[in-house]
């Protein structure tokens, strides 16, 4: 039987990121029936039991140090590459995060295995990754040549699907061989916007482009956002125009997101944007303008002012 290795992420608070969920469905293979390993180095092991088990999970192996493994990405690399060694995964895989991709990335070379990034769909079975090409323009399906799988999967990229079991727990102690030190230390943390929703990590996504005309009407797609249990988004012309910060913004020279709802408000809908949000669920558009290409790539669309469409919403929704 195959052994599917995954590296869980924690959000703050110490739960489980929601987005592990489709990484784990895709762990159990196209047949559903691989042993499935959940690799945790911070939290609750325990805890974490009830919300792992229903999505496949056999085994909790909790790997603990007695270096410091959470302020260092080459000794988590280390434990994890450690991990898939000592268990013998034939595959391991994990979210493409700004961690995951820091720390797969060092597992792969470490294992001296080719690595599959970004992800929107994988098959552990056969060893083959679909990624998203030229701005979205094509999907490349890989056949990975290796004895050991690895990939990182998109966020929300992969529907989550349950398949209860009943997963114990496991201690692995990793201990840091000769050479291995810490190259790279986390000093601090700045996190900016506390209190919202991670964009690459939303469900939801409320984008807000040029129309939006000021920043502080940003504050009008903030209310249908918390109504709707959302992140807020920025095209690319409403962050040049100063409305809204680079972190905030979707597309070919922002971020990538896949939520299962996207709500483009008052975007035109241009190739660059649409490279950072192709592969959404179900896409709405929002626009004054009944020829915005936004029209011809959504699942729903409304023409109309957002500054009267997007209040009426919120409104609709509370």
């Amino acid at each position: 039987m195959a052994r599917t290795g995954v590296l869980i992420e924690m959000a703050e608070g110490g739960k489980v990121k929601a987005t592990n969920y489709g990484v784990l469905t895709a762990a159990r293979g196209s047949a559903g029936n691989n042993e499935v390993y959940a690799l945790v180095m911070d939290g609750d092991i325990d805890a974490m039991k009830g919300e792992l088990a229903p999505y496949g999970v056999q085994k909790l192996l909790s790997i603990t140090s007695s270096v410091d493994l959470q302020n260092s990405p080459d000794l988590q690399a280390a434990a994890v590459a450690a991990a898939a060694k000592e268990y013998g995964f034939t595959s391991l895989l994990g979210l493409a995060s700004a961690s995951g991709r820091d720390i797969f990335a060092r597992v792969a070379a470490s294992l001296d295995e080719p690595m599959a990034s970004d992800c929107i769909a994988v098959d552990v079975d056969q060893k083959t990754a679909v990624k998203s090409h030229f701005s979205g323009k094509t999907f490349a399906t890989l056949q990975l040549e290796c004895s050991m799988m690895i990939a990182t999967i998109r966020p929300n990229a992969i529907e989550p699907v349950k398949s209860a079991d009943s997963a114990s727990v496991e201690t692995l102690t990793f201990v840091a061989q000769t050479g291995e030190t810490a190259r790279v230390k986390r000093i601090e943390v700045k996190k900016g916007g506390s209190g919202k929703i991670e964009l690459t990590e939303a469900p939801i996504i409320v984008t807000g482009g040029r129309a939006i005309k000021d920043a502080a009407n940003f504050k009008m797609l903030e209310e249908c956002a918390a109504a709707l249990g959302a992140a807020v988004g920025a095209s690319r012309a409403a962050v040049d125009a100063g409305y809204a910060p680079h972190s905030m913004q979707v597309g070919q020279t922002g971020k990538t997101v896949s939520p299962k709802v996207y709500i483009a408000c008052g975007i035109s809908g241009a190739v660059q944007h649409f490279a950072g949000m192709k592969t959404s669920k179900i896409i709405v558009g929002i626009n004054v303008d009944r020829d915005a290409p936004i029209f011809t790539k959504c699942d729903y669309g409304i023409v109309g002012d957002i500054f009267e469409v997007i209040p009426e919403l919120t409104k609709a929704l509370k």
